[in-house]
Order: structure tokens, then C-alpha cells, then sequence
């Protein structure tokens, strides 16, 4: 009788475990959450077959985070970038993939900031006194009289780990003709928002590695540009800051095929091709010669020698990959078409980041501006981008909208 006893009571604990068990898989695979911008953005478009299309996952289950959907310093539109807050924001709208941009403080910590000298616009830095007297150049106002428009330059490189986990991350953004610190703070774009900005919680790489694990999403860290001279301190060269990133994730035994490590300097991807080939199998070469060149022509010669120095994945801003054709549409330009007969895969930045699409968008739909006239054409760019170009990722500063068209469109 007492064996029967035990037994049952053993049997009742190992099926509720089982059932807790079993509730929280459930619970994640579908604690992703939309929001409604995605469906604002599809009541926008203009009728077509795309957007018929897209209609008919509008009651879709979304459940599924997706490679295609990246989130840009985490979901930047509504929470400041690079924190805790927008990397979770991220990761519940579907991204499957998370970025860290990288760089290095005073005591070679390495630290998630888009540019090792942007705290000033980025952070509360100049509200600390003890802090603000460390930065490069102390705030100056706006004059008026001469022209001269308000400034400030704090780096990472300024102050320690400590000091930099001090620090509340806001939307970044600086009122150029302010008259205080104060005003500085306040500039942020009348399309985005402050109310997610109280204080976001600013992370050590390390730090982003641990909670990105905990989200389940993949990771793409970029090693930025050093704003100060290199080796640092006379000891700290680039490859030891390049291999630091990859050190953090071989120590935290990330698997290599869920880092994506990113440079718009090809020599750190060679690095890494050369020195980690693992986790450069998954390198990403962040090409900005065609804005930064003015001589630059792409040509099947240049994409076949980047295939054979080991880059595998190229990733150009989205205009670059993306022309108007003679029937005024949307088509791939010749370096889409270029790299990938050369048998690169490509990646694009940045999806939701020109505000308001009305007037033609930014600097990130310039090649086919003419085409472009409400937010809903968001869909028709991400369309040819996807099914015409063939890229295999988009970074978003909303990723609930990529994550919605993954879906839809079945891309893993």
C-alpha cells in the first residue's frame, strides 16, 4: 500500500512538471507580440497583389522569430538604442537576430554603443557632473550671434565600465541650438518618441551576449571604428580588440553559426577569417564604398575577389541594392545583381529608419525616391529586397515589421 502511495504521488509530481514544462515551451513559442504598426503600415499600401497578399496573414498566428528580421541596436523608432529595453523589444517583435554594436571604454571593457563617441547625444552623460567633466569637449551653447551651433563630445574611451553603467540610455538625439544641457538633451525627432526613454539601461557587451541568450535570438556584433588612436594606449592594436569580441563569445560558449560579427573594415573581417574562421563563416562586410568612394563602380571582378578572400556575406545600405527600371519599378540594381552571381549572400540596413515615407524617404530609399510615396511602400521596398534581390536578412529599427512579412511570406 505504501509502494502504491509513493508511487502515485511520484507519478502526479512528473506529470505537472511535465505540464509547467510543456506550458512554458508553449508560452514562448508564441511570446512574440506584433503591435499594430505592421497592420498600420498594410491599411497604407496601395491595392495591388502585395498587399492582397499580405491581408490574408492578417489573422495569421505569428509565432515565429525569423533570421530575416534583424533588430537594428534593438527597436531604436520608440526605445533608445542599444539598451536593455530596446534589445527585449526586439526579440518580442519576432527578431531572430539582435545587434550589438561594439567598442571599448577607458579600461578596455568592451561596451554596446553605435560610436565610441556618442554619449553625449546617446546618454544622460552631460546631467553628471563628474562624469561631464571627463568627456573630450565639455557641452558648449548655441550662439546665436556667430552661428556656432551647441556641442559636446563624450566617448566611451572617457570613462570606465563602472562609470559607463552609471549612465541612463536615451533617444538619440541633440537639440543643436540649445543654450543648456538641458535643451541638448531634448531632440528627439517629432516621429519617434521619449516615452520609453526614462532611463534605459545601458549594457556591457558581455552583458548583451547573457540576455540575448536568455531571449533565445541570434547575435550580430559590430566592431565599430576606434575614435581614438590605435593601439591604444600604445598596447591595445585592433586585432586585440577584434579578437576581445569574439573572445566574449567563445567564453560564454555561444555556438559560432549564431554570431554574425560585422566591420565595415574588411581588414577585421580578414581577420577573423584568418584567425577565427568559425565564426567567420557568418562575418558580415559592411560595404559603404558606394557613399564613401566617389569613384566607386561595382563589378563582378570586385565581388568575386571579396568570394575569394572569404567573405561570405556582404551587406550594402538598401538603396544600393535597388534602382528603377525603365517601367518605373522597383528592380534589383547591378550590384545585386553582382554580388550575387559572384555567390555573396547579402544582408541590407536599415528597414523603418527615414521616418515618415510621404516625401520620397531619406537617405535609405535615395536610388528610387520617386517611387515612394506613403509608409506603406515600407512592404513594396521589403518585397523586392526579399523575393527579387534575395537578401537572407534586414536590419529594422522596428522589427515587428520585417517579423510580420517573414511570416507571411514563410521566410525562415
Amino acid at each position: 500500500m505504501k509502494l502504491f502511495l509513493w508511487a502515485t504521488i511520484f507519478l502526479v509530481i512528473c506529470v505537472t512538471s511535465s505540464a509547467k514544462a510543456q506550458n512554458n515551451s508553449w508560452k514562448k513559442l508564441f511570446d512574440n507580440q506584433l503591435g499594430p504598426r505592421p497592420f498600420f503600415l498594410l491599411n497604407d499600401m496601395d491595392e495591388g497583389p502585395l498587399k492582397s497578399a499580405l491581408q490574408q496573414c492578417e489573422d495569421r498566428l505569428f509565432y515565429r522569430k525569423s533570421d530575416f528580421s534583424i533588430g537594428h541596436r534593438g527597436a531604436p523608432m520608440q526605445f533608445p538604442e542599444h539598451t536593455k529595453e530596446s534589445y527585449i523589444a526586439a526579440a518580442k517583435m519576432g527578431a531572430g537576430i539582435v545587434e550589438c554594436d561594439v567598442t571599448f571604454t577607458q579600461d578596455k571593457e568592451l561596451v554596446c554603443r553605435h560610436s565610441q563617441c556618442d554619449l553625449h547625444t546617446t546618454t544622460n552623460i552631460l546631467e553628471i557632473p563628474e562624469l561631464a567633466t571627463k568627456c573630450s569637449e565639455p557641452f558648449s551653447p548655441a550662439d546665436p550671434v556667430s552661428g556656432k551651433p551647441a556641442s559636446a563630445r563624450c566617448c566611451t574611451s572617457d570613462i570606465t565600465l563602472n562609470e559607463f553603467k552609471s549612465l541612463c540610455g536615451k533617444m538619440d538625439a541633440a537639440n543643436t541650438d540649445a543654450k543648456s544641457v538641458a535643451e541638448y538633451l531634448k531632440g528627439t525627432a517629432k516621429w519617434r518618441t521619449d516615452l520609453y526613454s526614462s532611463c534605459g539601461t545601458v549594457l556591457s557587451h558581455k552583458e548583451s551576449i547573457d540576455l540575448f541568450k536568455q531571449l533565445s535570438v541570434k547575435m550580430t556584433p559590430e566592431l565599430k571604428a576606434p575614435s581614438v588612436d590605435m593601439p591604444y594606449e600604445g598596447t591595445y592594436s585592433q586585432a586585440d580588440y577584434a579578437q576581445q569580441m569574439i573572445d566574449e563569445y567563445r567564453e560564454a560558449r555561444i555556438p559560432p553559426r549564431q554570431v554574425f560579427p560585422q566591420s565595415f573594415n574588411l581588414d577585421d573581417v580578414k581577420y577573423w577569417i584568418e584567425n577565427e574562421p568559425r565564426y567567420a563563416q557568418r562575418a558580415v562586410y559592411l560595404d559603404a564604398r558606394m557613399y564613401q568612394d566617389e569613384d566607386f563602380q561595382p563589378s563582378l571582378v570586385d565581388m568575386m575577389r571579396l568570394r575569394d578572400q572569404g567573405v561570405n556575406i556582404i551587406a550594402p545600405p538598401m538603396w544600393a541594392l535597388l534602382s528603377v527600371s525603365e517601367n518605373n519599378e522597383i528592380v534589383p540594381s547591378s550590384y545585386a545583381l553582382l554580388a550575387k552571381q559572384a555567390g555573396l549572400k547579402i544582408i541590407t540596413w536599415t528597414l523603418e529608419r527615414d521616418g515618415p515615407l510621404a516625401s520620397g524617404g531619406g537617405w535609405y530609399h535615395q536610388s528610387i525616391s520617386q517611387l515612394i510615396n506613403n509608409d506603406g511602400d515600407t512592404y513594396k521596398v521589403l518585397d523586392v529586397l526579399a523575393r527579387k534581390v534575395g537578401v537572407i536578412g534586414v536590419f529594422s529599427d522596428w522589427p515587428a515589421t520585417t517579423s510580420f512579412y517573414a511570416n507571411c511570406m514563410n521566410i525562415r
